[in-house]
């Protein structure tokens, strides 16, 4: 029986989440911010920790036949995907991925697009390694659904210096899951323009409500070759602390030139107990993924009834993936600042500011809900008593 209703104190246990004195000064807040989840991993991953922690030796480790075997059949059981041996690389994250590609595949004068309101590390990596970027921003529907703009898309894929896309699938904030015909149409114009995607999709495993993922790179070969996507199990079953993510290169020199960044910055390999985690996790935890979805979307349900019934004046984005809720709170005719007072002050909650994902998404408030329905629920009353 998994554990998704049990309370468990993460207080003292150098939690980023849950460290909120040092984070926010005060230790009442209660936080829904951060990207993981308040949920134990699937008892076979611990089991696979535990295994490796009472061999007692913990030398430096490379994944195995047998965890590249794991992911492959993940992909090809889960998402219909059959992808090529030894395509595979690793990397101790995907935003470490992602500045790797960044330094290997552009220079000093390059653009980079990305597509705001999305998740920060992807401009501010760019930013720091002293690129260009290019905003690409989402629109809102009548729907209250995020589409994309492909005539702004397509100018900006179109400046001779732009040479990276950096796409977010399913998307984070927003819980969108970029339909097939979207991103071939992503993906033809980036080839048409000779630009590299980088799509990230760590978000892939947390399908809900029946919805369907499509990774960009198995529409063709000619966009596979030109696509490096990144997945990791750190958000499916909260193995974010293990630092082990992978990468799907079906392009060789692609490949070769990113394994030589690694190697330029001494990324050899992967932590023993992530390798482990990671291998467990894609062989085991199928059931529990499914059980986790159920629990999820329960959660999405909760959301929305005491939004809709206490905070009508907000509007809730249903997710079709991941644990996050896009929530708009622009009516509030408040500042980021603002909303953000009232949550940490007078409802003690932390959630996400919407301007940290872009100028487009100020107004908005990020929720996770990758919790107990208690831990749900204390939440929702505390920003119902903050907004009121």
């Amino acid at each position: 029986m998994n554990r998704f209703d049990e309370i468990i104190n993460r207080r003292e246990t150098n939690s980023v989440k849950w460290n909120t004195k040092e984070m926010f000064g005060d230790e009442e807040i209660l936080p829904m911010w951060v990207a993981d989840m308040d949920f134990p991993a699937p008892a076979e991953v611990i089991e696979a920790i535990k295994n490796r922690a009472d061999h007692g030796i913990f030398g430096y480790t490379m994944p195995r036949e047998g965890t590249e075997k794991a992911i492959r059949s993940w992909l090809k059981n889960r998402h219909h995907w059959e992808i090529e041996e030894n395509i595979l690389t690793y990397s101790p994250g995907i935003v470490t991925a992602i500045s790797m590609a960044i330094q290997t595949y552009t220079g000093p004068e390059d653009k980079i697009v990305v597509q705001p309101p999305v998740y920060y590390p992807f401009f501010e990596m760019a930013k720091k390694h002293k690129r260009e970027v290019l905003y690409n921003e989402l629109l809102l529907n009548e729907h209250h659904r995020y589409e994309i703009n492909f005539d702004d898309l397509e100018t900006k894929l179109a400046d001779p210096n732009t040479k990276m896309f950096i796409l977010c699938n399913p998307h984070n904030p927003g819980g969108r899951v970029w339909s097939k015909e979207e991103l071939t149409k992503i993906g033809e114009l980036c080839l048409k323009h000779e630009v590299l995607i980088i799509s990230d999709d760590i978000h892939s495993d947390l399908l809900l409500f029946g919805n369907e993922y499509t990774p960009i790179a198995s529409i063709s070969k000619e966009i596979a070759d030109n696509t490096i996507t990144c997945i990791a199990p750190s958000k499916t079953f909260n193995l974010a602390g293990l630092q082990a993510s992978a990468l799907i290169i079906p392009n060789g020199s692609l490949r070769r030139k990113f394994n030589s960044t690694l190697q330029l910055h001494g990324l050899f390999g992967l932590n023993t107990l992530g390798t482990d985690a990671m291998e467990a996790a894609y062989k085991h935890g199928n059931d529990w993924l499914d059980e986790l979805i159920t629990y999820l979307e329960g959660n999405v349900a909760e959301v929305e009834n005491v939004i809709n019934e206490k905070l009508p004046q907000l509007n809730v984005m249903r997710p079709e993936s991941t644990y996050l809720i896009w929530i708009d709170a622009r009516s509030l005719h408040k500042t980021d600042d603002e909303i953000k007072e009232l949550l940490y002050k007078k409802g003690k909650l932390a959630l996400e500011p919407g301007s940290k994902f872009g100028e487009n998404g100020a107004g908005f408030l990020r929720m996770n809900i990758a919790c107990p329905k208690e831990t749900l629920q204390e939440g929702l009353k505390r920003l119902v008593h903050a907004l009121t």
